[in-house]
Parts: structure tokens; sequence; C-alpha cells
């Protein structure tokens, strides 16, 4: 299988998974099936969607192969069927969300790279790809986005993506084990954030005015 197959396949799969925290977070509102596909369907595609706005890279990925909205087509009508099944909801899209966050920054790199951009812009691409899908989510179902909270959230797509960039546009190191330890390392990140509540400081010198 060729790199271009792994990346294939890993963004495929966050789709999916991003599409799944879509769905719980539609099964939270209690919205019919037809909600849970478009909230999916947003989740799901929207950071890739932009991404390829940016680049130019139009039609973009979905209008090109129908395989991407067929699945979250998919995973938001499992989600339908089964979310009822999920104690802790919630927390389970937290999670889920993490592991598309990680794929995402990784993937949305490779896929700049392979655009042929540079590698400041590859790793924005990253960070784009991984977080804006989520933030589509959260506004649309009036939550407010992941990005916007305390805790450590877009540093783990810009570590993910750093660690691909570096390791194969500047070190030439393989493309494949590359891939793995820097989805690896934006995970365990998240993971930590969320376990622990760890954050940056925040800035505190003064509030704003209200006018």
């Amino acid at each position: 299988m060729t790199i271009t197959q792994i990346i294939y396949w890993l963004e495929l799969a966050g789709v999916a998974v991003f599409a799944i925290t879509g769905a719980l977070e539609a099964s939270r509102r209690q919205m019919d099936v037809v909600g849970f596909i478009l909230i999916a369907t947003f989740t799901g595609i929207g950071g890739g969607t932009v991404r390829d706005v940016i680049t130019g890279a139009t039609p973009v990925f979905w209008i090109r192969d129908p395989a991407w909205v067929v699945t979250c087509i998919g995973a938001a009508v499992f989600t339908y069927f089964t979310a009822h099944l999920v104690e802790r909801r919630y927390v389970a899209l937290i999670w889920l969300d993490a592991l598309g966050l990680a794929m995402f920054g990784v993937t949305g790199a490779a896929i700049g790279l392979n655009l042929g951009v540079s590698p400041l812009v590859a790793i924005i691409l990253g960070m784009i790809s991984a977080t804006f899908g989520g933030m589509v989510r959260d506004v649309v179902c009036n939550e407010i986005p992941l990005i916007l909270r305390p805790e450590i959230y877009i540093s783990c797509a810009l570590l993910g993506a750093s660690i691909y960039v570096v390791g194969t546009a500047l070190l030439d190191l393989p493309r494949g084990p590359v891939a793995f330890i820097a989805f690896f390392c934006a995970f365990m990140l998240r993971a930590c954030a969320i376990k622990f509540k760890l954050s940056f400081p925040v800035y505190k010198a003064r509030p704003g005015r209200e006018y």
C-alpha cells in the first residue's frame, strides 16, 4: 500500500470518527435522522472542505469522490440507532473528537505537502483540517466550540502536523512511521488534556470593556 493510499484511508477513518461526534451531538439535541445526517456531514467534511477551498483544490474532495459523503451518512444512521446504548454521550464525543483531531492534523498536513505548499503552510492546513469540522458542529448546535475552551486543543493538531512535516519534509524520514508517531503524540497530548484538564496560561491583565 502506498503512502497516498494510507493517507486516503486515514482521512476516511477521520471523517467517520468526526461524523459520529456530530451525530452524537445531534442525539443530545434529540434531532430526527435528517438532523443527524446534516450535523454528521457538516462535522465530517467541514475541515477538509475549508482546506481544499483555501488551496484551490476544486472541486473539493467530497464532490470528486462520493465515498466521503456516504461515510458521513452511514455514520449518522448508525449512531441514530445506537446512541441510546452510550451512557455518557458527551464523554464519548470528546474522546472521539480527540481521535479525529489527531488523525486530521496529520493527514491535513500530508495532503498539504502533496499539493506542494511550504512546510509552514502544510502545518496550518493540518490545523484547519483538524478543527473546522468540530467548530461547525459546536456552532450549529449552540455549544461553546472546543477550540475556545481553556484546555489544550488546537495545540494537539499543531503538534501532530509539525511532527509529520518536520519528519518528512525537512528530515526526509519514512512517511508511514512518522505519520504514526505524529498521530500518537497528538492524541496523547489531547488525552492528557482531557484527563488532567491541562491548559496553557491565559491572558488575565484585564477583561474586555462593555460599550
